[in-house]
């Protein structure tokens, strides 16, 4: 109700707004609908309440929020440029050129969110708890919303896995604010560089011919479709005398309920069929280590 209340406190600034965006090349993203106005996105139609909102957790220095108001009273007659307003709605300002798309997994409880930009630049990362997310600024930001479970980051996307009593529809709106912010920080994705590793799949100069094989189809036709679906394959190695390679599966594949059919049904069958020495796949399960990132890949 407070929200409500401090909606209506600048009719001037709502109109200042509306002019905006209406006048920025994604318009065609932005229209009203009765007395409120709403934003569109793959993920749905998000109401500018919504936004104001959850723009909460921002701060801006009295100069960002100056600039803003500056532009805003550019162009619309209806603000004059000293007018005070929210810090919370300089978010929209800052970061209205920010659109992430979402998509769904074959796990329920994971959805993927593309930011429009890259986000690992080689491999993969995956942070089974929030202990393990604490290496990342975006992971740990992630973590502090009530309902993340895992986050995972992939070349270009982001997958967030959902605890089963919590409703995408309230997680999806935080999770916007939290990407976005992170794009506008200039923060590094790591805090440490080193914490990465080179993709577990590269092949070594000691690694003998059957080992050369499976990391080449993991790497080249295995990891890219399950990276498709919001996940990845952690190799774990082979061993030459069971014949059983072992893999870990990742971000929305982990505890996905297809997760054992695809690695029985497509990995394994693929491995066997190509690489006779290959006589099984077993699954790595999550050791709960928190004090490391699960991961492979680097910035």
């Amino acid at each position: 109700m407070a929200m409500a209340r401090r909606f209506n406190v600048c009719p001037h600034l709502r109109h200042a707004l509306k002019s905006s965006l209406y006048s920025t090349p994604e318009r065609n993203l932005m229209r009203p609908q009765g007395h409120r106005l709403f934003i569109y996105g793959a993920a749905g139609l998000l109401p500018y309440r919504t936004l104001y909102s959850f723009a909460t957790n921002f701060s801006l220095s009295s100069s960002s929020m100056q600039n803003f108001a500056g532009s805003l009273a550019h162009r619309s007659s209806g603000l004059p440029v000293g007018s005070p307003f929210p810090q919370t709605l300089a978010f929209v300002g800052q970061h209205r050129s920010i659109f992430i798309q979402t998509q769904t997994t074959p796990n329920p409880l994971s959805l993927m969110f593309y930011p429009g930009k890259p986000v690992m630049e080689v491999g993969s990362a995956d942070f089974p708890n929030s202990r393990a997310g604490m290496a990342s600024p975006l992971a740990k930001a992630l973590f502090r919303i009530d309902g993340v479970s895992r986050v995972f980051f992939g070349s270009d996307f982001v997958t967030i896995t959902k605890a089963e009593d919590f409703d995408w529809d309230i997680i999806k709106p935080e999770v916007f604010a939290a990407i976005m912010d992170f794009y506008t920080s200039n923060q590094p994705l790591f805090y440490d560089a080193k914490v990465s590793s080179p993709p577990d799949t590269a092949i070594k100069e000691d690694d003998d011919e059957t080992v050369a094989m499976i990391k080449e189809l993991l790497e080249t036709r295995i990891r890219p479709a399950v990276q498709d679906d919001g996940g990845d394959v952690e190799y774990f190695g082979f061993d030459p005398e069971t014949g059983i390679v072992k893999l870990r599966m990742q971000g929305a594949c982990s505890g996905c309920p297809s997760s054992s059919v695809t690695l029985k049904s497509g990995i394994q069958n693929m491995l066997m069929h190509y690489v006779p020495e290959v006589k099984g796949v077993e699954e790595v399960k999550d050791e709960g280590d928190a004090d490391a990132v699960e991961g492979q890949g680097e910035m």
